[in-house]
């Protein structure tokens, strides 16, 4: 498989049983414009999440990161999370 893009991977220590929660917080209710894919990674005992999306350019990626959507998606999933560690990268 060849990615040709810009990755943002976000790694999400989430409080003990809040999975289900979590994830029912966190996917957004359309993919944003720029986005090409995303996954969701979890670890087995759900208490770590990975975040991978794909996109078109960094300019999309950063207009999603101002938006609305992704406030109110942030803030729903607030509660669950513990720890945030996130990069963005260039794919080849």
């Amino acid at each position: 498989m060849e990615l040709d893009g810009f990755v943002w991977v976000t790694t999400r220590k989430l409080k003990p049983g809040s999975y289900d929660e979590f994830s029912r917080s966190w996917r957004p209710s359309e993919f944003p414009e720029g986005m090409l894919r995303a996954y969701e990674l979890y670890a087995p005992d759900g208490n770590e999440v990975v975040g991978v999306s794909v996109w078109d350019s960094a300019e999309s990626r950063d207009a999603y990161r101002r938006s609305e959507v992704e406030s109110e998606r942030r803030r729903a999933i607030a509660p669950y999370v513990l720890e945030e560690v996130s990069g963005f990268y260039v794919g080849r």
